[in-house]
């Protein structure tokens, strides 16, 4: 590892004990699955995969990460020194995911930082939404 690498600053993306509520312009109303794409899987195909079928598995890091290596086609062996390049550089956060920008689905996560989504129109979402004991914000706008 050169001197390089071990100053260079980690960023993080991941939050604790919030929900991440859809955007004001969702038009979903319900938790839609992202339709598949013929040629490849979307960003919002791959999240909805790993956050769906492995809920509370991975915090917000984890999924970006796996995204960039599912885009990237990476081979693990690369996977320490493609994380720290990754984030030494900020990450949009899954505030600006397009799950909770277009497909209607709130994203939990746990006081360990692990994510778990829930459709707008689940009595989860509901509870989560209205328990006072957890931090609420807002996924970003698609428009301004």
């Amino acid at each position: 590892m050169s001197d390089n690498n071990k100053t260079m600053k980690i960023h993080t993306t991941n939050y604790y004990n919030t929900f991440i509520l859809i955007a004001d312009d969702c038009k979903a109303d319900v938790g839609i699955v992202p339709p598949l794409n013929a040629d490849k899987q979307s960003i919002a195909n791959i999240q909805f995969d790993i956050i769906i079928n492995n809920p509370y598995t991975y915090t917000s890091d984890d999924v970006l990460f796996i995204v960039l290596t599912r885009k990237l086609d990476l081979i693990e062996d690369d996977y320490e020194d493609a994380r720290r390049r990754f984030f030494s550089k900020g990450q949009a956060c899954l505030r600006s995911s397009p799950l909770t920008k277009r497909y209607g689905w709130g994203i939990h996560c746990n006081e360990f930082g692990k994510v778990s989504i829930f459709g707008v129109e689940t009595d989860k979402y509901q509870e989560l939404l209205n328990d006072s004991t957890v931090t609420k914000i807002k996924a970003l706008r698609s428009s301004r």
